[in-house]
């Protein structure tokens, strides 16, 4: 058989366009069968024709069981049905258009979080024009949120997308959108490992048909959602969680260590800050929101390296070295 020699899709009979063949193991498909297919799924150039077969009459009864799909709840590309117990990953309010892969909860695995730090250094220009670095250098940095949601399916085990808005990515672990990121992850994995089923107000966010609503309340064990080996969280800090008394006024906000006990990260005793993982030298003015002064005059913060005065970085919190 020649290069240019016609080629018929061995699914659907019709002919195959100018590049427009997807090799097959053992035949080819043409690229208006290939759209069908999953969006996770990957092994096409290993699977047989049979096997594509059956996967694209999966596809039409997922299409059907789509109609009946009523999403209650969205965290960033997931809507999730949880009266039903089923969800997408899917970009567009208007999914059906996409016919996305409805998946139950029981076939979810596991959920995984991981955040990515990325850092640019920044510079100064000299009097030549010369980019300089500063001393100590100086760090402007961005935070990504990456979901994989690991499933038990014939056609691909795992959906990884970014949880994150690309345009408006967290440049602080002290912020609260970094925090909102966090908690949004939180809620999701409870939700689709069933743990949130039980009370859908009960720390796992509020939600109010479409609307998702931040949980008021981080005492719910914030690290074990994400595992040791990716989070690992203060071991006394409240029982496991980010456990301010409103999140939403500010949540772990140790900006200038303003006003403790109304701006996050508030623990009932200061005298165990030592043993939660945040443990300044001086706690004398803790309780009194009073910013903790150092003497020494200007540093500049090792980790983000934004000017400061006082004992902690009035930008991402870092203690003064």
């Amino acid at each position: 058989m020649g290069l240019f020699d016609k080629k018929y899709c061995d699914v659907c009979g019709e002919k195959i366009g100018v590049l427009g063949n997807r090799k097959l193991e053992d035949g080819n498909l043409c690229k208006d069968c290939a759209k069908k297919l999953s969006p996770f799924f990957s092994e096409r150039k290993s699977s047989t024709v049979d096997e594509i077969k059956q996967q694209l009459k999966y596809r039409e009864e997922n299409e059907n069981l789509l109609r009946n799909f009523r999403p209650n709840v969205t965290i960033g590309d997931v809507r999730i049905d949880t009266n039903a117990g089923t969800f997408i990953v899917c970009k567009s309010s208007d999914f059906r258009k996409f016919n996305p892969d409805l998946i139950s909860f029981s076939q979810v695995t596991d959920v995984n979080t991981d955040i990515s730090e990325d850092r640019d250094e920044i510079y100064y220009k000299d009097e030549q024009g010369n980019n300089r670095s500063y001393d100590p250098p100086r760090y402007e940095y961005k935070y990504s949120f990456f979901i994989s949601i690991y499933v038990n399916s014939p056609w691909f085990s795992e959906i990884k997308f970014e949880l994150t808005d690309f345009n408006s990515r967290p440049d602080s672990r002290y912020t609260d959108l970094y925090r909102e990121y966090e908690r949004q992850a939180y809620d999701l994995t409870n939700i689709l490992t069933g743990r949130g089923l039980g009370g859908m107000n009960n720390g796992y966010g509020n939600y109010n048909g479409n609307a998702y609503t931040m949980p008021q309340n981080g005492n719910m064990g914030f690290g074990a959602a994400f595992g040791a080996a990716q989070y690992n969280m203060p071991q006394n800090m409240n029982q496991g969680g980010f456990s301010s008394q409103n999140m939403n006024q500010g949540g772990y906000t140790p900006q200038n260590v303003q006003n403790m006990n109304q701006g996050g990260y508030t623990p009932q005793n200061v005298q165990n800050m030592n043993q939660g993982g945040y443990a300044p030298q001086n706690v004398q003015n803790m309780n009194q929101g009073g910013e903790i002064n150092a003497a020494g005059g200007v540093w500049y913060c090792p980790n983000c390296g934004a000017e400061n005065t006082s004992g902690f970085c009035q930008n991402c919190g870092t203690k003064k070295p």
